[in-house]
C-alpha cells in the first residue's frame, strides 16, 4: 500500500514539474523570442520588446495628441495646417465613488449633455477617446474658462490635452493641399521596409490627395506625441504613475513646407465664389511672372474624413481635370495660324452665320459680317477659327498647341532624384495632361527601348493622319476632342505675357526643418522638352485680341472695375448623364499695363443659353486681387 502511495506521488511531482517545466518554456520564448518567424517583418518588429514591458503595456492606455506630420505654410508664412487646442480625453476608468456625484454633474454640464449622456458615452469607454459632440469628427474645442474648470475637477479618468488638428476650422480644407488617411495596403506595398524598423505602423495617416501625397515621406516625420495612462486589472487608475505625454525629441522635425499660396487671397476667393453659388467648377490664379500658383480654388468643397465613396470623385481637384475648353482654345489657333503663316492678322473674313459644313455655325445668328482675325479673336467667331484651322496640317495645330504647354501635364516636376528626394517629384500628381487630337488605338505589339519609342511615333503618326478638315474646323474652336486644366488655361495667360516662354506652375518654394534649417529648394523653373516656343510678336498678337474682348468683345460686361483687365471667354458644349450641358470659361490677366496676375475661371456643367458665369467671377476675382494688391497703385 505505501509503495502504490509513493508511487502516485511520484506521478503527481513529474506532472507538476512538467508543467512547471511548459511555464518556465513559455516565459523564456517570450522574453527571446518577441516575434514569429511566420510573421511579416514589420509586424515582428512592432512586437519586439520583453514580456516584463508587454505587461506593463497591456494596462498602459494611449491616445494619440500630435501625429508628427509636417505642417504647410502661404508664402508670407502663415499656416495652412495644424492649429492646437485645449480637448477632454476620456479614460476607460469606471471606479467611481459617490462622492463624485457632484463632480460629475458639473462635468456633464461644462460638456453641455445630460448626466445620463456622459455616463452612456463613459461607460462603453474600453480605450481613451477625446469627447465629441454628436455628428462632429474632431474633439470639442474647450474654452479657456470650460479648461480650467475641467481641470480642477477632482475626478480620474477625464484630464484636459493638447489636441493638434490638422486642418483648422476657421477655413475651408485646400484641394491643393490634400488630406490624409488610413491605407494599410498601401503601407504595406511601398513602406514595408519602414514597417519592419517600426518607423510607421498601419495605423498611420498618409497623404492621399495633393501635396500630402506627393511630399507624404518628408511629411510623416519621425513619431508622434502621445499621452499613456495606467490602470490596474479593476480599471482603476495606477496612482504615481498618472498620464505621462511622449513625445519624440527632435531639433529637425515636424518639417514646415512653404508653399506659393496667398491664404488670404485664396481664403477670400473661395468665400467669393462660395457666395456666388459656385458648386462645381475651378478658379486658378498664378503669378503672371513667374506662374506661382497664388490660389488654386475647387469645388464641391473638399471634406476630408467625411468621404462616402472610393472612386476620388468626392476629392477631385477640377482645377487639374481636363475638360471641353471651348472658345479660350481660339488662343491657340490663332497662334499656330500666324506661326505657320496661314493667316494674318489684318486679313478680313466674312461671316454670315454659317460655316457651310459638317454642321458648324456661328453662335451669333445671322453672323458677324466681315472682320479681321483680331476682331474674330474679340468676337468668338466661329467661322473665322473654322476656317484658319482648316488651313493648317494637324501636325502644325499639334506643335503649336504643345509649345504653349497644352497636352501635357503643366505642374512644376523633377524627372529624377534630388536633394531629399529619392525618387522623381511631380507636386501634383493628380493633375491630367489634357489632350488636342483622340489618341490612335494603342499597338499591340511588345518592345522597350528604341522599339517602344518607334512604335510610339509610328502610333502618333496615325493618330494625325487620321485628322480630317472635320476634326481640324472641331477642335480650332475647342470641341471634338480637345481637352484643358483651368491650371493649363492660366499657365497659356503667363506664357503670352511672357513672350511665349513656358513657365511651370510651383505649388512649393522651400522645405525648412523643425529649427529653420532649409532642407529643400524648389526653384521657379521654365518647362522642359516642349520643342520650340512661337514668335513673341505672335504672343503680342493674342494680347491685343484679349484687349479687345474686354474692350468691345464678348467680355465687355467686365470692363468696369478696379483694374483694367483683358482675357478670353469661352463656352464648350458637353454632355452630363445624357443631358446638354455648358462648360463656361474665362481666362485672362490684370493690370492690363503692368500684369500682376493671370487667372483662368471654370464653371462646370451650366444648363445651355444661360449666362457665361466664369465671365462674372473673373471680374470679381480679379477686383479681389486688385483690393489686396492695393487698388489701382499697380496700374492700369
Amino acid at each position: 500500500m505505501g509503495h502504490r502511495m509513493y508511487k502516485r506521488i511520484w506521478i503527481a511531482a513529474l506532472f507538476i514539474s512538467a508543467v512547471m517545466m511548459i511555464f518556465v518554456g513559455r516565459l523564456a520564448w517570450l522574453q527571446l523570442i518577441p516575434g514569429s518567424p511566420a510573421a511579416p517583418a514589420y509586424k515582428s518588429a512592432a512586437s519586439r520588446g520583453s514580456w516584463q514591458r508587454m505587461s506593463v503595456v497591456q494596462r498602459q492606455r494611449l491616445l494619440v495628441l500630435d501625429t508628427g506630420r509636417g505642417d504647410f505654410y502661404d508664402r508670407n508664412g502663415y499656416a495652412i495646417t495644424g492649429e492646437t487646442y485645449s480637448a477632454a480625453a476620456l479614460f476607460p476608468v469606471r471606479a467611481k465613488s459617490r462622492g463624485e456625484e457632484e463632480e460629475l454633474n458639473a462635468l456633464s454640464g461644462l460638456l453641455g449633455v445630460s448626466r445620463a449622456e456622459l455616463d452612456a458615452v463613459w461607460n462603453s469607454v474600453t480605450a481613451p477617446v477625446f469627447w465629441k459632440r454628436d455628428g462632429d469628427r474632431l474633439p470639442m474645442r474647450l474654452s479657456e474658462e470650460q479648461a480650467e474648470r475641467i481641470a480642477s475637477l477632482k475626478l480620474d479618468g477625464i484630464r484636459v490635452l493638447p489636441y493638434r488638428n490638422r486642418y483648422m476650422q476657421r477655413f475651408e480644407p485646400k484641394h491643393a493641399i490634400g488630406f490624409t488617411s488610413q491605407h494599410p495596403e498601401w503601407l504595406e506595398d511601398v513602406h514595408a521596409e519602414e514597417l519592419a524598423e517600426g518607423k510607421r505602423r498601419l495605423t498611420d495617416q498618409v497623404g492621399g490627395a495633393g501635396l500630402e501625397k506627393s511630399l507624404d515621406r518628408l511629411l510623416h516625420g519621425v513619431g508622434e506625441t502621445s499621452v499613456s495612462y495606467f490602470i490596474d486589472g479593476r480599471n482603476a487608475p495606477l496612482h504615481g504613475l498618472d498620464a505621462r505625454v511622449h513625445q519624440p525629441r527632435s531639433p529637425y522635425y515636424p518639417l514646415k513646407v512653404k508653399t506659393t499660396l496667398d491664404l488670404a487671397l485664396q481664403n477670400e476667393i473661395e468665400a467669393y465664389v462660395d457666395e456666388q453659388g459656385l458648386t462645381e467648377g475651378a478658379v486658378v490664379v498664378l503669378d503672371a511672372n513667374n506662374a506661382d500658383v497664388l490660389a488654386m480654388v475647387s469645388r464641391p468643397k473638399l471634406k476630408p474624413g467625411a468621404f462616402s465613396s472610393s472612386d476620388g470623385t468626392e476629392w477631385a481637384n477640377h482645377a487639374l481635370q481636363a475638360v471641353e475648353p471651348g472658345s479660350i482654345f481660339k488662343l491657340v489657333t490663332e497662334a499656330a495660324a500666324l506661326e505657320a503663316g496661314a493667316a494674318d492678322k489684318d486679313e478680313v473674313f466674312e461671316c454670315d452665320g454659317e460655316y457651310g459644313k459638317y454642321g458648324l455655325s456661328c453662335w451669333k445668328e445671322g453672323g458677324h459680317g466681315r472682320l479681321t482675325l483680331q476682331e474674330g479673336l474679340a468676337q468668338s467667331c466661329n467661322i473665322v477659327f473654322a476656317t484658319i484651322a482648316e488651313r493648317l496640317r494637324p501636325s502644325e495645330l499639334q506643335r503649336i498647341a504643345a509649345a504653349l504647354g497644352i497636352g501635357q501635364k503643366a505642374g512644376w516636376h523633377r524627372d529624377r532624384p534630388f536633394g531629399p528626394f529619392p525618387n522623381a517629384l511631380r507636386l501634383l500628381e493628380e493633375e491630367e495632361a489634357g489632350q488636342l487630337f483622340a489618341p490612335a488605338e494603342p499597338g499591340t505589339g511588345s518592345g522597350s527601348g528604341k522599339r517602344a519609342g518607334k512604335r510610339e511615333a509610328a502610333e502618333k503618326a496615325a493618330s494625325l493622319a487620321a485628322v480630317d478638315g472635320g476634326a481640324l474646323a472641331q477642335s480650332g474652336i475647342g470641341q471634338r476632342d480637345v481637352r484643358m486644366t483651368p491650371l493649363q488655361a492660366a499657365n497659356l495667360i503667363v506664357t503670352l505675357l511672357n513672350g511665349g516662354r513656358v513657365m511651370e506652375p510651383r505649388l512649393v518654394s522651400e522645405i525648412r526643418y523643425a529649427n529653420g534649417q532649409r532642407m529643400a529648394k524648389l526653384p521657379a523653373q521654365r518647362a522642359q522638352g516642349l520643342g520650340g516656343r512661337i514668335r513673341p510678336a505672335t504672343a503680342q498678337a493674342l494680347l491685343r485680341g484679349m484687349e479687345a474682348v474686354v474692350d468691345h468683345g464678348t467680355g465687355r460686361s467686365i470692363r468696369q472695375g478696379a483694374w483694367a483687365v483683358a482675357g478670353k471667354s469661352g463656352t464648350a458644349e458637353t454632355k452630363r448623364a445624357g443631358i446638354d450641358r455648358n462648360h463656361q470659361w474665362f481666362a485672362g490677366y490684370g493690370p492690363v499695363k503692368q500684369p500682376s496676375y493671370a487667372i483662368a475661371v471654370l464653371v462646370e456643367n451650366r444648363p445651355p443659353g444661360s449666362a457665361n458665369r466664369a465671365t462674372k467671377l473673373f471680374r470679381g476675382i480679379m477686383d479681389i486681387a486688385a483690393a489686396k494688391a492695393g487698388g489701382r497703385g499697380r496700374g492700369q
